[in-house]
């Protein structure tokens, strides 16, 4: 099946207002700018973003919520200044999570795996319910992240995470061949294989379109029967 296609507008526009979106990348490497433009001026809402951090205000991420599309984040580091104004004033909500656990809930969504047990946030307001999540328009804490299960397991408390399911991802590639295998370059692979197993929807931007064989099997670094799209990064050459 050949996943790739000239028409952006038209991959971005299956994705409606409300929806579960995870973004690849770590800081800019290998964050799929591209993708979120075009969601930007396909003109969603009301989104909830799973990704690593934020990102800067003029693109990715932070376009999101600088323009008031992002309605919840999930991640790690959400410290951009337009959306730390918008959750402190109640038009937006936070569920933080420490980065290695995001990372292994996402992983374990693609696994199949429902959910695990780690000790990362254990005796910590991100566990035992007392971390808010939403504030009203003066900035007090209205609603606060469920308090997590424990369980002690060979002597040590542990909690239970559940697997980080989305309905979409946008991941960033160096190189992509017409079934969606994909090869990442470097640092830029990051969160991005990630993404893309834990999501109904993987939307892929690439640097570089290739024909299928070019990709040495070794040098797959995620198969494209995670990948439902191909598109071209701003820029590249096809």
């Amino acid at each position: 099946m050949d996943k790739f296609t000239d028409d952006i507008g038209s991959v971005v526009a299956q994705i409606p207002d409300g929806a579960t979106l995870a973004i690849g990348g770590f800081g800019y490497a290998g964050l799929p700018l591209t993708l979120c433009d075009a969601l930007c001026e396909a003109d969603r809402r009301d989104l909830t973003i799973v990704s690593n951090n934020i990102g800067g205000e003029d693109r990715g991420g932070g376009r999101l919520a600088r323009e008031g599309r992002v309605r919840k984040f999930v991640g790690s580091f959400p410290i951009a200044p337009v959306f730390t104004e918008q959750l402190m004033t109640g038009r937006a909500e936070i569920e933080l999570l420490p980065q290695g656990t995001m990372v292994e809930r996402l992983r374990a969504a693609g696994a199949g795996i429902g959910a695990f047990y780690t000790a990362t946030s254990v005796k910590t307001s991100l566990a035992d319910g007392t971390y808010p999540s939403r504030y009203d328009a003066d900035g007090h804490p209205v609603a606060f992240m469920a308090p997590k299960e424990t369980r002690e397991i060979d002597g040590r408390l542990m909690v239970l995470e559940y697997a980080l399911h989305v309905d979409f991802a946008f991941v960033k590639a160096h190189r992509a061949d017409r079934l969606g295998n994909l090869q990442f370059r470097l640092a830029a692979r990051n969160f991005n294989p990630a993404v893309a197993m834990a999501a109904k929807v993987a939307i892929v931007e690439t640097e570089e379109f290739v024909e299928v064989g070019d990709i040495e099997p070794d040098d797959v670094h995620l198969p494209g029967l995670f990948v439902d799209h191909v598109v071209l990064s701003e820029g590249a050459a096809r």
